[in-house]
């Protein structure tokens, strides 16, 4: 479990939290709570992140019924899904650990309950068992509720599912920009420079996440919980990946790509909440049509969310693409 590493600890002090982020380091543990073992297994879905074969890095959603998620031991979770043929990170994940060689997967998780606006954070090393995998646990981390919109999942009524479908591209389609701009959550996968993944929730008014351009996205980065551990991962290692759920169709929507930390203070000053900034540069597109069998209500948005400020013009800070 250890402490923070040294990009957490950089961007802890170059934003003036090293202070709170040494009070907040309680909440970062290697066991899974009494109360976090019941919330999971009231759980139809999981987020996870990844690095697959090629250095690029994924975040997906896994589902299933309640009960899919299981807590075994103290420091290990059990997850009966697999990603489906068509999901970015399906290769990776149904042959952790098996083959010639092959060892457990880093993996970064985030369960989350919009109805109840709970989220919990675990991450650690993967292996498949059987039609699922067996997560051996490194750090199990609380979170507040900010910024998570409210909302209940249902399953549609029986009836002949559509068929799952992929499309690849380099860059955003002019339908998927008018998806990013409207879209009020998305999760965002990183890993430090050894490797160890993390998955995070990221939320806000439509309008939040900006669409400078097919290859370019920014958002801000708003107060949270001082820990910093994505933007202590891209501060070594600026391989990222976003994934964003089509709550009401089932569609994923996953980006590949590099991102880094805007700390212009008056870039930043332009978009109300936000501390800092996040900038995004697209390498791959995966869209996956009924990729989930979840539906989900519309939002009630948090009340932390800041206003948007979509029709402000903003300036593009180019980020290099790896």
């Amino acid at each position: 479990m250890g402490g923070y590493h040294r990009g957490e600890r950089a961007v802890q002090e170059r934003a003036g939290f090293a202070r709170r982020a040494g009070q907040a380091r309680g909440a970062i543990g290697n066991t899974v709570p009494d109360v976090a073992v019941a919330f999971l297994a009231q759980q139809p879905h999981l987020v996870a992140g990844a690095t697959d074969e090629r250095g690029r890095i994924w975040a997906t959603q896994l589902t299933g019924e309640p009960g899919f998620l299981t807590v075994p031991g103290p420091h290990t979770l059990r997850i009966g899904a697999l990603p489906p043929p068509e999901d970015p990170l399906a290769p990776l994940l149904t042959g952790a650990g098996s083959g010639s060689g092959s060892g457990p997967v880093p993996v970064g998780l985030i369960g989350i309950e919009p109805a109840t606006r709970r989220r919990m954070r675990m991450n650690g090393r993967a292996v498949r068992e059987g039609d699922g995998l067996r997560v051996e646990l490194d750090q199990v981390i609380s979170n507040c509720p900010k910024y998570i919109q409210k909302r209940d999942h249902h399953r549609p009524a029986a009836s002949t599912p559509l068929p799952r479908k992929a499309v690849d591209s380099a860059e955003l389609s002019p339908a998927q920009q008018r998806t990013l701009r409207a879209a009020d959550t998305f999760f965002v996968a990183t890993a430090s420079d050894r490797g160890d993944a993390d998955a995070s929730h990221r939320g806000g008014n439509p309008g939040f996440v900006q669409v400078l351009s097919p290859r370019l996205l920014r958002w801000p980065d708003y107060a949270g919980n001082a820990m910093f551990l994505t933007l202590g991962n891209l501060e070594l290692n600026p391989a990222a990946g976003l994934f964003v759920p089509g709550w009401e169709t089932g569609t994923s929507l996953h980006l590949t790509g590099s991102a880094r930390t805007v700390w212009d203070e008056e870039e930043a000053a332009r978009t109300p909440g936000a501390q800092r900034l996040v900038e995004f540069a697209i390498t791959a597109v995966r869209e996956v049509a009924s990729a989930s069998p979840l539906r989900w209500s519309a939002p009630a948005y948090s009340r932390f969310n800041p206003p948007t400020a979509a029709s402000r013009p903003v300036r593009a800070i180019t980020v290099a693409a790896p």
